[in-house]
């Protein structure tokens, strides 16, 4: 007899944690998701005290994933947008959802208000 977890595909799951693990990629989505059009500076901004090749590495990653999509308009210097594709904002449910999960369960003593 199989033990449970045998009958669990687990590919799907990793698939999906795949394209959003990490301290970056959900952040980066979150903040995509709340201000739609996005410079990277804006972006870089926004994250705090993320490194330029960290930032870089995990817009290039989210784009070759196609969560989001880079638009470059001509010019110099050239100006850069990020912004969600229909994929990528196919995951924002699960995004409001863990938002809503933080809300209830964040800790007080982690507010101020403690």
């Amino acid at each position: 007899m199989k033990a449970p977890y045998e009958k669990v595909q687990i590919e799907p799951f990793n698939y999906a944690v795949s394209l959003i693990g990490g301290k970056w990629k959900m952040q980066i989505l979150f903040w995509l998701w709340k201000d739609e059009i996005m410079r990277y500076s804006e972006i870089k901004k926004a994250l705090g005290n993320v490194t330029h090749k960290m930032l870089s590495n995990k817009l290039k990653e989210l784009e070759a994933d196609a969560l989001i999509i880079r638009h470059e308009y001509p010019g110099v210097p050239p100006k850069v947008e990020y912004y969600l594709s229909e994929k990528g904002k196919s995951l924002m449910p699960v995004l409001q959802s863990i938002c809503l999960w933080g809300h209830e369960h964040f800790p007080e003593t982690l507010s101020g208000k403690g």
